[in-house]
């Protein structure tokens, strides 16, 4: 239901629960007390019945009913509209959820206008109703009390927020390979806590400035006092969060800065070993192929008195020669003329 609640206050007590805008409307112009309309999504028809009534600004209204506007304070004739980023903490998913709330506040009227689950309004409500001295203050001390409950329900988000910092210190230097990503997504949300939170700073100074011009009763502005040092209290525990990330993706960089270079180092080092192998491999075969010339050359050498010996070894009748007085001279000569023209062949081509 677009209305979750709706009530006259009299000298802070809730006399009936009117049924419909049209008679809270009613009731409020025959008991001269506060109307405290509460919308949730509500339609186009059902916020302009508001507006009629209690003579909205159009562009506030425009605002409230499109959404998606940051937070911001702003003032109408005797007609304030302020939009505030609740934000409560998903412990099951790890991340913020943000939702948008939309107060207008007036003389004798609160009528708010909300786009998600947080605050808890209704919490808020029955805390006043218990406390007929805060609330018999009039629509400055309802706004006051949502002031301080949007406040008070970022501490559980801030706090889910730095546990998911404290693992991301503890992942750094475990070698996770998901703590960059992780760090990026935190510092998102981060930023958009800090985009909720920074405006409510000069937002409540201007709360309190005004306070004396708008007649805002003594003990409301104390309370208007409180809350900003709670939430500059806030804001300066969410810049801490930012710090604190920006050093952690610092710290992450340098890391997996250090790691490529250990790793290059060790291709280095495995490519100069595969070098010195390569090395000591082809001096191995130089070597072998300069034994191997030696040999071969030796060989030669001596395949040729073996030649010249084999033929005359035959032994056939009727070789030339072979009763010559001075054949075995010409064949001893020949061998060795043969083996000393082969060596200086070799020596000069450094085969030997």
């Amino acid at each position: 239901m677009p209305i979750i609640d709706n009530a006259v206050y009299v000298d802070g007590v809730r006399t009936k629960d009117p049924g419909s805008l049209d008679e809270t409307y009613e009731l409020l112009r025959d008991m001269h007390g506060m109307a405290w309309i509460g919308l949730y999504r509500p339609s186009a028809h059902e916020l302009r019945s508001v507006a009629d009534e209690f003579d909205l600004h159009h562009l506030a209204v425009e605002d409230a009913l499109s959404g998606h506007q940051r937070a911001k304070l702003e003032r109408y004739g005797d007609t304030l509209f302020i939009v505030l980023r609740p934000a409560r903490y998903i412990d099951s998913e790890e991340r913020v959820e943000f939702g948008e709330l939309h107060l207008f506040i007036g003389p004798g009227f609160v009528v708010t206008v909300r786009h998600a689950e947080s605050p808890n309004l209704g919490a808020v409500r029955h805390r006043l109703e218990a406390n007929r001295d805060l609330l018999k203050l009039g629509p400055d001390a309802v706004m006051y009390a949502i002031l301080d409950q949007v406040i008070d329900e970022y501490n559980p988000v801030l706090g889910g927020l730095e546990n998911d910092i404290d693992e991301i210190e503890t992942q750094l230097f475990s070698g996770d390979s998901t703590v960059a990503k992780r760090i990026y997504d935190l510092i998102g949300e981060v930023i958009e806590v800090q985009r909720a939170v920074h405006p409510l700073a000069p937002m409540m100074e201007s709360l309190l400035r005004g306070a004396e011009k708008y007649g805002v009763e003594l003990e409301v502005q104390r309370g208007l006092r409180d809350v900003l040092d709670h939430v500059l209290q806030i804001i300066g525990r969410v810049d801490t969060m930012r710090d604190n990330l920006q050093n952690a993706l610092t710290v992450q960089s340098t890391l997996a800065t250090q790691e490529s270079n250990r790793e290059m180092q060790r291709l280095a080092e495995a490519s100069l070993d595969q070098a010195e192998a390569s090395r000591q491999l082809s001096e191995t075969s130089l070597k072998q192929g300069e034994e191997v010339k030696k040999v071969s050359a030796w060989a030669a050498i001596l395949f040729a008195p073996s030649l010249i010996t084999g033929v005359y070894g035959m032994n056939f009748d009727n070789m030339p020669e072979l009763h010559w007085d001075f054949g075995y001279p010409m064949a001893i000569g020949a061998m060795l003329l043969v083996s000393t023209i082969l060596f200086l062949v070799f020596k000069r081509n450094r085969w030997m």
